[in-house]
């Protein structure tokens, strides 16, 4: 339920906060006054696309708030969930920020979110039905839906084993398709993957294994230099004649020899005795290294080869041999997945045959689901056309199988067909229905589908538009109905649909300091009888326009509590 609203600097509104009651709440006013502007702003809340021409001409930025109260609607609450958002103890704040550059920000309960993200929430929370928004029963497309939404369970669980399915084959059968395309490129890449995959496979490369050859290379490559370093500098070491160890040795055991008597010398002795023994360690690493030195001309050579396989796969496959590594993989997954596809059980031909020959059948049993609903949909709309003064109309479903035809939606199409008059042909609602018929039949619908939909709020925006007399005061009671059931806002020029609110605002436009403005106030029940009197007469309220009003507010409310009795 929408609870409160603000807007500021949105088209002629200035700034306007309201708040809303449950039930049925009417807005009413001259034309021009700026009633559909409130709408279009609960309608951007939820989601719809923005434009710079809303914002007030001198305002950089328009502002809309929203807060809902979504308790008992758990649709919300998962769809916020998917989102890793939540109600706040149930609520729900929506706001939206729209810029005269075009800029748009969106927030869920202070957080940010895309307007892909507002729209799925918002659907959740309101649900607008604009002046011509039953132009939607004349495409036929929609059909089907609304067939599947008033079915409910037992029709939409198999629509959704049949999607999934559906979901399965579609992705198998573009399988095919770009197998049977080109046949000759398949079989090219699934040798060239092949060959790729035995080439570095069999290379058996390691991750280091190029720093740790190339190393070797030059050792074994400069040979002579190295041993010729290492024999040189232990003779240095070792000398018969010189010996640098002796000779340190020697000034160390004098300098410990005083050493005692002052720091400093403490520091020189100790510094000779760490480098005695660092030149002994030398010494030994260096013998090491002499005996351990070997020339080995093939090895060279092997270590030489292997550096130049690694350096063409890496001018193949990447710029390092961890890239010619990660490649071989990728091209193992892609040709394990190839392999797969060609070497299925039946193949792929035979398992797209397959998730076709289920997804008829599937198509079949949601046939015969939707076929009992459809005449439970027929029954329950004569019973709200007849309210509506249309009892003589005949409402048919022609639900028809489709022949090896497969749809997202299933195997069938389905088209509302209507007899307004006796004795004619039915034929096709979008060719024979009036705008005043489409309106009752969308609001028959809307009363069926009210109780299920789960939305907190509905939104009619003059849908009562070109009807009048009894057929006015039938749908005033139908949307009475459906307040019932969900929070209802009503935009409307008939005092019998006024008459028929809980909550009554009049929306006025005024011009200040050469600015227009749209300014709205609750009325009270008084102010209603002189609102409602001004619908009758027009221009100039007579006493017996008043007493009018006040005859219509009160068989208003008796007949909402008839309805509500028998609700």
């Amino acid at each position: 339920m929408l609870q409160e609203l603000e807007i500021h600097d949105f088209a002629i509104i200035d700034q306007l906060q309201l708040s809303f009651a449950d039930r049925m709440t009417a807005l009413t006013g001259e034309t021009g006054a700026g009633k559909s502007i409130i709408i279009d702003a609960v309608s951007l809340l939820a989601g719809s696309r923005g434009s710079a021409d809303f914002v007030r001409t001198g305002a950089t930025k328009a502002t809309l708030e929203g807060l809902f109260d979504a308790t008992s609607n758990p649709r919300t609450a998962a769809v916020m969930s998917s989102f890793g958002l939540q109600p706040d103890e149930g609520s729900v704040l929506l706001s939206r920020e729209l810029y005269e550059n075009g800029r748009n920000i969106c927030r869920v309960n202070g957080h940010l979110v895309n307007t892909a993200t507002l729209r799925a929430i918002g659907e959740t929370l309101v649900d607008i039905h604009g002046q011509n928004e039953h132009q939607q029963l004349i495409h036929a497309e929609t059909h089907l839906g609304l067939l599947d939404a008033f079915a409910g369970a037992p029709v939409l669980d198999l629509l959704a084993d049949y999607q999934t399915r559906y979901a399965a084959y579609q992705t198998a059968a573009k399988a095919l398709r770009k197998k049977q395309a080109n046949e000759q490129e398949w079989a090219q890449r699934l040798d060239m993957l092949t060959f790729q995959v035995d080439e570095i496979s069999s290379a058996d490369l390691q991750p280091d294994e190029a720093t740790t050859l190339t190393q070797e290379r030059d050792r074994l490559a400069n040979y002579q230099r190295i041993s010729d370093a290492l024999t040189g500098s232990y003779d240095i070491l070792n000398g018969e004649e010189a010996n640098p160890l002796d000779q340190i040795a020697s000034a160390m055991e004098q300098m410990q020899g005083i050493a005692h008597l002052d720091t400093d010398f403490a520091s020189i002795a100790s510094d000779l005795q760490t480098a005695y023994y660092s030149l002994q360690d030398t010494q030994s690493a260096l013998s090491r290294q002499v005996d351990d030195l070997e020339w080995d001309e093939g090895r060279l050579d092997e270590v030489e080869k292997r550096l130049d396989l690694i350096s063409q796969l890496e001018r193949k496959y990447g710029n390092s041999v961890q890239d010619v590594i990660d490649y071989g993989e990728k091209a193992k997954r892609e040709l394990a997945s190839m392999t797969a596809t060609e070497a299925g059980d039946e193949g792929l031909e035979g398992r797209v045959a397959s998730e076709k020959k289920a997804l008829i059948t599937l198509g079949h049993q949601l046939h015969d689901a939707r076929e009992k609903a459809d005449e439970q949909l027929s029954t329950a709309i004569h019973k709200q056309l007849a309210a509506l003064y249309m009892a003589k109309t005949v409402f048919s479903v022609r639900l028809t199988a489709l022949v090896d035809e497969l749809r997202p939606d299933g195997t069938d199409s389905c088209e509302f067909y209507i007899q307004t008059n006796p004795g004619e042909a039915a034929k096709p609602l979008a060719k024979i229905a009036s705008g005043g018929e489409l309106s009752r039949i969308m609001l028959a619908l809307k009363t069926i589908f009210a109780e299920t939909d789960g939305v907190t709020s509905i939104i009619f925006d003059e849908v009562d538009t070109g009807v009048s007399g009894r057929v006015a005061q039938a749908i005033a009671n139908k949307i009475s109905q459906i307040a019932h059931h969900s929070q209802v806002l009503c935009i409307t020029h008939l005092p019998q649909v006024a008459a028929m609110s809980d909550h009554e605002y009049l929306i006025t436009k005024k011009v200040t300091h050469g600015r227009t403005m749209t300014e709205v106030t609750k009325l009270s029940d008084e102010a209603r009888v002189h609102e409602i009197a001004r619908m009758l007469a027009g221009t100039e309220v007579t006493q017996l326009a008043l007493e009018h009003a006040q005859e219509m507010l009160t068989m208003a409310a008796q007949t909402k509590a008839k309805l509500h009795a028998s609700a």
